[in-house]
């Protein structure tokens, strides 16, 4: 894991659950009912589509999107094959449509050019549920320089899209809203054709704990309590065990975080708002944080997290992942014990020129 720093700053924001005949009985979801809500999608759907109404101030703080869109699609260099039709599932503004634009930031040592990652993609799909947020950039230049649709999604938790339809399909910073993850990345194996990947991106882990754990401390003594202000997210940990529920083959899940640097917690907050990233739990208070929270909040924030030029830092923890469709032509791992080097020897520089003599450790 490696943490890369991203300075950005911003101009201050302005101050705006019985017991029959000795047997037990359990509870169990019908089949075909929703998964238990932990995000109100319709609230979800406002902000983002409020934050994109102001086409000036969402692009301001596309910074974070477009820099995790760049990473993302750096990891198709990784695989040699032409992509007829790709799915970027949760598009937002089409970030990595822009991104696949860009000269290709590591060109084979014999190119003459630099010809963007786009060059390797047929036609991308950009779904969305935000309409607004989806068409802001249809103007822009990048549109003209790959073949490109937009299709608005009416549910952000639906893939109308039938089965074997895409060569790979890609997800940036828009799956950390989704309640019925497992779903949709049974889902997204379903619209795949065989042997192709999956490749997302999402928010978990520990992302903004710096915020969080101020947020609660303040609340603890100005309210005496603790009130839900930030999301839940998932744990990298689950990431890989979804995935193999999903169907995927050949997982790969690794961490990155990214820190940027604001001059105080507040104008962090109004660029999470302007992004339409702001609390979206079922059960938040509709009145929003106190003032004197906020204030509080800042403070301890500097106290416990603060950098000595004044600037306050916001962690992003981003959990990548990659799964292939399963096919019957695909690759497989070695079975266990069939290796010819052994690493533990490797390691401790014992057999490592006898190969020969050496099993799997």
């Amino acid at each position: 894991m490696k943490t890369i720093s991203i300075r950005a700053f911003i101009p201050p924001p302005v101050l705006r659950r019985r017991c029959l005949d000795q047997r037990r009985f359990y509870a169990v979801q019908a089949p075909g009912t929703p998964a238990v809500e932990i995000f109100n999608s319709r609230t979800k759907w406002m902000q983002r589509e409020r934050a994109a109404a102001d086409t000036d101030g969402s692009r301001k703080v596309d910074y974070l999107r477009d820099e995790v869109a760049s990473r993302l699609s750096e990891r198709l260099l990784d695989i040699s094959r032409h992509f007829p039709k790709v799915l970027d599932f949760g598009a937002n503004a089409c970030n990595i449509a822009r991104v696949l634009t860009q000269p290709n930031p590591a060109p084979e040592a014999t190119s003459t050019k630099d010809e963007p990652i786009a060059s390797r993609i047929g036609h991308l799909v950009c779904a969305d549920e935000s309409p607004t947020l989806l068409h802001r950039d249809a103007d822009l230049p990048f549109n003209s320089s790959i073949s490109l649709s937009r299709e608005v999604l009416t549910s952000a938790e639906t893939l109308p899209y039938d089965g074997n339809t895409f060569d790979a399909v890609l997800s940036s910073l828009s799956m950390h809203w989704i309640n019925d993850l497992p779903s949709v990345l049974a889902q997204i194996n379903h619209v795949l054709k065989p042997d192709c990947p999956f490749m997302g991106v999402m928010l978990g882990g520990d992302t903004l704990y710096e915020l969080r754990t101020s947020l609660q401390l303040a609340d603890l003594d100005r309210r005496g309590g603790v009130s839900t202000h930030t999301s839940p997210l998932a744990d990298v940990r689950d990431v890989g065990g979804l995935l193999q529920r999903a169907g995927f083959q050949l997982l790969t899940v690794d961490v990155d975080d990214i820190v940027i640097d604001y001059p105080d917690s507040f104008a962090l907050m109004q660029d999470i708002q302007a992004m339409g990233e702001s609390n979206a739990v079922l059960g938040r208070e509709a009145s929003g944080i106190q003032r004197d929270v906020l204030a509080a909040a800042d403070s301890i924030y500097r106290q416990l997290h603060g950098n000595e030029d004044g600037s306050v830092p916001a962690t992003f923890r981003l959990i990548y992942m990659i799964g292939w469709k399963h096919a019957p032509t695909q690759a497989k791992p070695l079975q266990r014990g069939s290796g010819m080097v052994s690493i533990k020897d490797i390691l401790e520089g014992g057999k490592s020129g006898n190969f020969e003599n050496c099993t799997s450790a």
